[in-house]
């Protein structure tokens, strides 16, 4: 990048209330910061670690069969599992089913999930180091110079591409529905990235560059407020974020689209979470 731009009070302080908004959502309590495992069920009841009873499923229910003395009790109404009981979920979907443990009988709460079409659990602890030593992800200082001016290209229908996730076994889909369009310094060509949609027209790119690896994780996401109406946008770097799968290893984060980078080192935004 060329020689910083210098950022006014109110740019710093609307992205001191960003950067304290992001690190308080992600040290809620069984959030992202405290899975633990990730566990496919079987056909046959059995146990899984870290987690009391038999689970199993036949590949469209899933069955858990536990005894009061287990301690496991339904999340949604707080009842006992005593017994067999059952749940179904499609594709993509999540549910914090039954917890365990502490005090208060809910310092692990297991997820059941659904993908790749197959059922897992994954457990989400509050004691998990990850969280409790949790001090704020690590950024680079705001640099102005990374907001940029671009322009949305929206596609005529949304386009399902193929992508790879953070968990091997697991592919997803990246529903794209147009591209974004921008310049950046150093950079002499236009960068096209795919995006997807979000809520009330906002869009969400993800994305490589060329600090990957080094400074910041294998890629990282941005979030770019609703288009306007002549299709301008503006793309602030220093909003970029980590996915949960650079805090933990048992993520199916989304990679990013084939060909979705950025030839240059974006140091703005997110850096490597400490360890």
């Amino acid at each position: 990048m060329s020689s910083p731009t210098t950022a006014t009070d109110a740019q710093l302080a609307r992205w001191e209330r960003f950067r304290a908004g992001r690190n308080a959502a992600l040290a809620t309590e069984h959030g992202w910061l405290t899975l633990t495992s990730f566990q496919w069920l079987e056909s046959q009841p059995s146990g899984v670690e870290l987690v009391p009873g038999l689970w199993s499923t036949d590949g469209t229910t899933a069955f858990l069969t536990a005894s009061a003395e287990d301690g496991l009790t339904v999340v949604e109404t707080g009842q006992a599992v005593e017994g067999t009981i059952t749940a179904t979920l499609q594709d993509e979907e999540s549910l914090m089913w039954v917890q365990f443990g502490g005090d208060d009988g809910k310092q692990v709460v297991v997820e059941l999930a659904m993908r790749a079409d197959k059922y897992a659990v994954r457990t989400r602890d509050n004691s998990s180091t990850v969280l409790t030593r949790f001090k704020g992800v690590p950024t680079y200082e705001y640099n102005p110079d990374w907001v940029v001016q671009g322009r949305f290209e929206a596609y005529a229908e949304p386009v399902d591409v193929p992508i790879g996730t953070a968990n091997p076994l697991v592919d997803g889909v990246h529903r794209s529905v147009g591209e974004v369009a921008f310049r950046v310094p150093g950079v002499p060509h236009e960068i096209r990235l795919h995006a997807e949609e979000e809520k009330l027209g906002a869009l969400n790119v993800t994305f490589h560059d060329e600090s990957n690896g080094e400074t910041t994780d294998e890629w990282r996401k941005v979030f770019i407020p609703r288009p306007r109406p002549d299709g301008t946008v503006v793309i602030d770097f220093n909003r970029a974020i980590n996915y949960p799968s650079a805090f933990t290893p048992y993520g199916t984060c989304p990679m990013p689209v084939r060909g979705n980078s950025l030839d240059v080192r974006v140091e703005a935004g997110e850096k490597l979470p400490q360890e």
